[in-house]
């Protein structure tokens, strides 16, 4: 039985993975900064209560699951602070936190775990990004702390194709749409099931000659 180990799985996007790998008959773990949340797991799921800006906790969550393979680590939690920030509309203060949120995390989550998904059979390793992140598909401007964010963290998975390849470990980043969430709000085109239906195919759909590439969650490639 392949594993795949969610973070920020306690609700949205992170819970409807969560519930679609239990579904697809995978060993499922998810991450949860707060366990009323990890309530909302589905059953057969298990979780840990793990803060992944904190890397003290990362830590003890590396002890716990030492030599325990994970076929898919999937780096989901994220924030996306104010909205509407450009020149004159920027909050200094709070841009650091999400690029700590958004890129230091993910990255710290691949430092803790990396051995595990070395150990494991699929040996992959999944962002989730954002098209916004996207540097040539760029048309609109604005959202430039949340753009910002979501650019660095498609420069890492990008190095860390490269810098993981020889322990044969595949990254992707992905894209899941817009989807009706807190973050997407209601007026969004997507269902977390529709988008989650998709992103999963993309999961199982990966290969090592895919590493270090971004894709939508309809499997189609999107630009850097």
């Amino acid at each position: 039985m392949p594993t795949i180990l969610i973070t920020g799985a306690g609700r949205g996007l992170g819970l409807e993975l969560a519930r679609r790998f239990v579904d697809l008959g995978w060993e499922t773990l998810g991450t949860v900064r707060d366990l009323s949340k990890g309530a909302a797991m589905p059953r057969g799921s298990h979780t840990f209560l793990c803060d992944v800006t904190d890397r003290s906790a990362l830590g003890r969550l590396a002890r716990d699951l030492k030599g325990k393979p994970i076929d898919v680590l999937f780096c989901n939690a994220g924030m996306y602070g104010k909205r509407q920030q450009t020149v004159g509309n920027v909050d200094y203060d709070l841009w650091p936190e999400v690029m700590r949120v958004n890129v230091l995390a993910p990255m710290a989550c691949v430092d803790a775990l990396v051995d595990n998904v070395a150990a494991s059979d699929r040996r992959q390793i999944v962002m989730m990004s954002s098209r916004m992140g996207s540097i040539g598909e760029n048309g609109a401007g604005g959202e430039v702390v949340y753009r910002s964010s979501k650019a660095a963290l498609n420069a890492v998975t990008k190095s860390l194709s490269i810098d993981l390849k020889p322990r044969g470990i595949t990254l992707a980043a992905v894209h899941p749409g817009w989807v009706q969430t807190d973050m997407g709000g209601p007026n969004a085109t997507l269902t977390p099931a529709d988008s989650i239906a998709g992103l999963a195919q993309v999961v199982l759909g990966l290969t090592p000659e895919k590493t270090g590439r971004f894709f939508n969650y309809d499997g189609t490639e999107i630009a850097w």
